[in-house]
């Protein structure tokens, strides 16, 4: 997200209410994806646990969103793409993320304004994450 996006300085990541907030969505976000048998084909691309994914969606979101650059500090650049080139990504899982995401967004209350800013920015990064043309 840029910040010419944000109104009046005010980051996603203050808007959203900050890292307690951040958790939360992505707490809900894998709870989602492990009950949720719309988003069976998502969640076995994850493997067997999903501890290691939501501490690294937690981190990346948070400097995302403006915050803190938690992943940055332990990672170095995210190489998105790059990092998930190992995994089957196509149109199916990309759709399952984003509705995934939609779902958790609504459930945690994120402000509607601010759920559809970012459901637009997590669709050109879920799409720019394909590497399946199916």
């Amino acid at each position: 997200m840029s910040d010419k996006d944000e109104p009046k300085g005010r980051s996603a990541f203050d808007l959203i209410g900050g890292e307690s907030a951040i958790r939360l969505l992505v707490d809900r976000f894998y709870d989602l994806m492990d009950l949720e048998p719309a988003y069976k084909e998502l969640r076995t691309v994850h493997g067997s646990t999903l501890d290691d994914a939501r501490d690294k969606l937690f981190w990346f979101l948070c400097g995302w969103m403006g915050g803190p650059q938690h992943y940055i500090e332990r990672f170095g650049h995210p190489r998105l793409r790059a990092r998930h080139m190992p995994f089957k990504i196509g149109i199916l899982e990309r759709d399952q993320w984003l509705a995934c995401m939609d779902q958790a967004m609504g459930d945690v209350g994120v402000d509607e304004d601010l759920r559809a800013r970012l459901r637009e920015s997590f669709f050109q990064t879920a799409d720019w994450m394909r590497n399946q043309n199916v």
